[in-house]
């Protein structure tokens, strides 16, 4: 009888679980750890134009697969659009680092402020770099992190998520006709047990989920005094500011708080409005949430995608539950609804909020728009940093001017300047997480790819070395 561990899968269009994984014990972590380490050194020893070329042909075999790949990606996410979208950013993702890694690989000679000592900073990747991705986005969330590692010269091992875990055969059934690449990327599915194997075994861990899941990465990384690098969870403020067009920054709001089904790290998920627009402000937003379709039952039309994980609609129904009986308002959406099987909600607006809500203190993670009013920037500001969250934020303004002096002042690692969420947007901005959502280095920008290098001095003396003579003693008589 085989003691192999199954777990069933959800799909989020039906409701039924319809796809099964096995989940890999810390035996199988091990030796998946272990093939990779064996092929990371002549990986490394490849020169950057052999890696980036690798990488292209796996491109080129993730096309091939394209079909199958974006069947697994529906049917794990439920979601049409932003799945082929996951699939095209693949190679837009290699051709960036690709650009950039020249530059950051570089290891000129550089003078010291000693005469006749030189240096070279030797850029040694980490052996083998672990990830651990969430179910929002799998295919891009899987990668992000592996692609700037493999070009940089490490191997990677990766934990998808065990709630979208469909994906994974076709991407490694790609990866199956890149021998060169398969020496040195591999996937193993499981669910918490099996990314907690995969810490034990790594160099370096890369994370995104949530604030909960990161305390536990996190301690497990410093137990073993390897650097991890966590992208947590938010709650991402908007500021309205009174010079703003209330109409826009409605449809601006909308947009940067559903998409996805709002089931994205970067969603806007509080709205501060100026009083004096605040009433025009709502009516616009809920007018246009109340135009926003479902994609049910045809998948290539509506807006609002499933809900992936059927947990997160309890959460979601538990934070609106409890801002009613505080005394919250649902002005549009706000019914989990039941479509063939699988769990939606339309986009949902709020009003008559306040911060004793778990609505406006806890990550939602879904298509929920609360909006409160201010009466002074100094207030709006005070409610957006009111938060143990600081992944991002935005600010809505009649300029870009009125909109970045509002902006500085924001207690989060990124800030949309009239515009929301627009980290998804591009990549080459470094930025830190704030407060509890995040640590370690920015994984956008040039950081990046440096995350997973470490420095090796290799001084160099030009002159002749000193002798035991330049220590006597006689060198310090008054």
């Amino acid at each position: 009888m085989s003691d192999e561990r199954l777990l069933d899968v959800r799909n989020p269009r039906t409701g039924a679980y319809d796809y099964r994984i096995a989940a890999a014990d810390a035996a199988a972590v091990a030796a998946a750890a272990a093939r990779l380490r064996a092929g990371q050194p002549g990986w490394a020893a490849r020169s950057l134009e052999e890696r980036i070329g690798v990488l292209d042909e796996w491109v080129g075999a993730i096309e091939r697969h394209r079909e199958a790949l974006l069947d697994a990606l529906v049917a794990d996410t439920g979601r049409h659009f932003v799945s082929v979208a996951e699939i095209g950013g693949i190679a837009g993702t290699v051709q960036r680092w690709s650009r950039l890694a020249p530059e950051m690989l570089a290891e000129p000679l550089q003078s010291s402020s000693v005469p006749g000592i030189t240096y070279r900073t030797q850029l040694v990747p980490v052996p083998l770099v672990g990830a651990i991705s969430p179910w929002n986005f799998p295919l891009t969330l899987s990668l992000i992190d592996a692609i700037p590692a493999l070009i940089a010269g490490c191997a990677v091992l990766v934990k998808p998520s065990e709630v979208t875990p469909r994906f994974v055969a076709p991407l490694a059934a790609a990866l199956a006709e890149v021998p060169l690449l398969d020496a040195v990327l591999g996937f193993v599915q499981g669910d918490g047990d099996t990314g907690a194997a995969l810490i034990d075994n790594v160099d370096a861990v890369c994370f995104t989920g949530s604030v909960a899941t990161g305390r536990k990465v996190g301690a497990a990384a410093a137990a073993r005094f390897i650097p991890a690098f966590l992208e947590l969870g938010g709650k991402d403020p908007m500021i309205v500011m009174a010079s703003a067009d209330p109409k826009q920054a409605a449809a601006t709001a909308l947009r940067a708080s559903v998409t996805a089904t709002g089931q994205a790290c970067q969603s806007i998920e509080r709205v501060y409005v100026a009083r004096e627009n605040f009433g025009e402000f709502v009516a616009e937003l809920v007018a246009a949430a109340e135009r926003v379709g479902l994609n049910w039952p045809d998948i290539h039309e509506g807006h609002i995608g499933p809900l992936i994980f059927d947990r997160q609609a309890e959460t979601i129904r538990a934070q609106l539950e409890e801002a009613v009986a505080r005394g919250a308002r649902i002005r549009a959406g706000g019914e989990i609804e039941t479509h063939g099987g699988g769990l939606w909600i339309r986009p949902t607006v709020v009003t008559d909020v306040d911060h004793g809500m778990a609505l406006m203190r806890e990550e939602t993670f879904g298509p929920v728009i609360p909006v409160m009013p201010f009466d002074t920037v100094e207030e709006a500001v005070a409610l957006a940093n009111d938060s143990e969250f600081g992944l991002s934020a935005a600010v809505l303004a009649g300029s870009l001017e009125e909109a970045e002096a509002v902006g500085r002042h924001l207690e989060a690692g990124a800030v949309s300047l009239n515009d929301g969420a627009m980290t998804a947007q591009f990549y080459e901005a470094e930025k830190d997480s704030f407060k509890c959502s995040g640590l370690g280095g920015s994984r956008m920008g040039p950081a990046g790819m440096r995350r997973f290098l470490r420095r090796r001095a290799l001084i160099r003396q030009e002159n002749a070395p000193a002798t035991i003579e330049a220590l006597a003693e006689r060198h310090g008589r008054p």
